[in-house]
This record gives C-alpha cells, structure tokens and sequence, in this order.
C-alpha cells in the first residue's frame, strides 16, 4: 500500500512517523527544501526513518498523485487585509519577516511595528527582540475583555508559554490604518499616533491552505473520527481543516497516519488529548474574530490585488468573486489568489467558486513532461 502525505508541517510529520509503523511505503511531499513547515522551520520534526522524502516538490495538479491511502496536512498562510500603504518596500506579513530573520536578515537596531490578530503577534515580537529589534507596539485588533478571558481558558502548558512571551508593549483594540513612506516604509499610523519604523510586521490571523482538497472535490472540515473525508482513502490533518495550533495538528496527523495503514486503535489514543484541543480551538477562534471596522481600512484607491494592480473601487461594482475576476482580473495574477482571496472574501463575502489547476504557475516545459509520461 502506498500512503502520500502532502505537506512537511507538524500535522504531515506526525501522519508520515506513525503511517511508516505499518507495511505502507510512505512518501511524504513538501515545496520546501527542508521539513518543518512553517512552525518548525529549518528542518526539525520526524518523519520516521521509513518515509520518503520528496522536497522541493510542488503538487500543481492530481494528474501524476498516484496513491492509495492521501494525507493532505497543507497548513496554511497569514491573512492580509488592504489598507493604505501596504504595498510599501518594508511592510511585510508577521510570520513572513519572522523567517526572513531566521533565514539571515539582520534586524538589529530596526524599528519594527508588529500588528494584526492572533497569539503569532505575540512570538514574533518575541523573536524578533531577541534578534537586536526595538518593538514599539504590538498592535492586537482583540479587545482586552476577550484576550483575558482567552489568557484565562488557556491550557497549563499553553498559559507559561504565552506568559513567557508576554510583553508590556502589547496594545489591545488598536489595528495599523495606514503605513506611510515616499519610496519605502517610514512609518505607520496606529489609532491617533503616528509611529516611525523600518519594518511592519501585520498579519490577521491564518487562513487553511485548502486548493488541493478542492481540486480533489472535498470539504477538508467535514471529517469523521480518523480524519478521513468524504472520501475514505483521503484524510485531512492540521491546519488545512481548521486553525488550531501546532498541539492540535500533531494530534490530528497521528491519528489520520495510523488511520490509513488500519492501526484504527492506536489512532483512537488519541482522541482524549483532540478533544481538549479542539476546545482550544473554539476558544482561539471567538477570541481573534476579527472585528468589523477592518473593513472600512481599504479607501477607493487602495490596491487589493497586488499582482494586478487591481484597486478597492474597482471592485466595488461586482456582486461575486467570477464577476470581479472577470471585469478586473482580481486573483488571476501569479499567487492565483492566494492573498487578495481572503481579503476579498473578508470584505465582500465572495467566495472562490473554481479551483482549476495548475495549483501554481508552472512552465510549459514541466507541464509537457507530465503529460508526455
């Protein structure tokens, strides 16, 4: 039996370790050039000594996914929202300037605004401190009430380390209107303040990174117990079904691993420990809701869609997200997508009607291979 795992995050590496206890030849696909994903960036995790790896592999399309049991721990990305200046040389998502800076780029002695929604603000300022940055504000959308009642409901575990992390510049009920600069980021606006920096780290929160499920037609929410989908050789793990933390997608990639070799009683251990994180779960998700004034931070000509320039007033005359794709190309740039989706979904309540591949931009050459085969 052949099991894929598709994605290298703590979700894919916990299916792909406990799917390689069995006889399956397990073969875990990741595009970037170590595992880890973005939580464990750099290459730490197990993926078991059995599992094959396949890295700096893109799936574009299911044409060449020969498998007979599917893990799709895909993860996902930071969620942006348009407002004035975001498109600035030095405003970058939160996460994105974090692994920039594990990656070499040097921070010491820059001024970095960090800001959005979600516990990530918090590790990032962190970080982002330990390397030699000054963080003057850590602007949170939440309002105190709920962040304390969250801070409350929270795990043991859970509550040292956000206490850790804890820091006195944390500003609740306050968002970035608007990053201002002549060539580059000079600075951003935060309520009535004007804040100078040399970097802005925003990001509202994450958002599942779901094509492959809707290429393959699967809802990766709508799981039975093992994790499997409406299809029983395709399970869904980690973030890519909901946005729960690392703890939580581990859980997850263990019990849909054992799942599909059979091992159905090693992956029911860990139902118990899925059920208090899912609680955890609901409580992030009501806790960093995002509030409705975001919406009013994009002005006529803020742009929307940066691969296409396309601006707020010009979707402003489309009721769904085909028409706006048709009348302004919005989401037909490179990312497909990918940052102005969510965005727009947020703003308007459209929804992605289509996923078609390729999943990414591909050349010809690699698509002529694939189908030469």
């Amino acid at each position: 039996m052949k099991v894929v795992v598709v994605g290298a995050g703590p979700a894919g590496l916990a299916a792909a370790r406990c799917a390689s206890e069995g006889d399956a030849k397990v073969t875990l696909i990741d595009d970037n050039h170590t595992i880890g994903g973005q939580i464990w960036r750099g290459g730490k995790g197990d993926a078991g000594s059995r599992t094959i790896l396949r890295l700096n592999t893109r799936i574009t399309s299911t044409d060449s996914l020969a498998f007979d049991k599917l893990i799709i721990a895909t993860g996902a990305r930071e969620l942006f929202l348009p407002f004035p200046g975001w498109t600035l040389p030095g405003v970058f998502g939160a996460g994105g300037l974090q692994a920039l800076a594990k990656s070499g780029l040097d921070v010491r002695g820059k001024r970095v605004v960090v800001a959005g929604s979600g516990p990530l603000l918090l590790a990032v300022a962190h970080y982002l401190k330990t390397r030699g940055a000054t963080v003057p504000v850590i602007a949170e959308q939440t309002p105190w009430s709920k962040l304390i009642r969250f801070a409350s409901a929270l795990p043991r575990g859970k509550w040292f380390e956000a206490s850790r992390l804890w820091s006195p510049r944390l500003s609740a009920s306050a968002w970035v209107t608007e990053a201002y600069g002549t060539h580059r980021l000079e600075g951003v606006v935060v309520g009535q303040h004007k804040i100078p920096c040399d970097y802005l780290a925003i990001g509202y929160g994450l958002v599942p990174n779901t094509e492959l499920p809707q290429l393959l037609k699967i809802d990766p929410r709508a799981l039975d117990d093992y994790q499997r989908t409406a299809n029983p050789d395709i399970f869904c793990a980690g973030e890519v079904s909901g946005i729960g933390g690392v703890d939580l997608s581990v859980i997850e990639g263990s019990i849909a691993g054992y799942a599909a070799i059979g091992q159905l009683e090693k992956a029911r251990a860990f139902f118990p420990a899925r059920r208090k994180w899912v609680r955890f779960q609901r409580a992030l998700a009501a806790a960093f809701a995002l509030r409705p004034e975001l919406k009013q931070l994009a002005k006529p000509d803020t742009v929307v869609c940066r691969c296409e320039d396309v601006t707020y007033r010009e979707l402003i005359p489309s009721t769904s997200w085909r028409e706006a794709k048709i009348h302004s190309r919005c989401g037909m740039g490179p990312c497909q997508g990918r940052v102005c989706g969510p965005a727009v979904e947020f703003l308007f309540g459209w929804h992605a009607d289509s996923i078609r591949p390729p999943l990414f931009p591909e050349t010809v050459a690699s698509i002529m291979k694939k189908h030469s085969k």
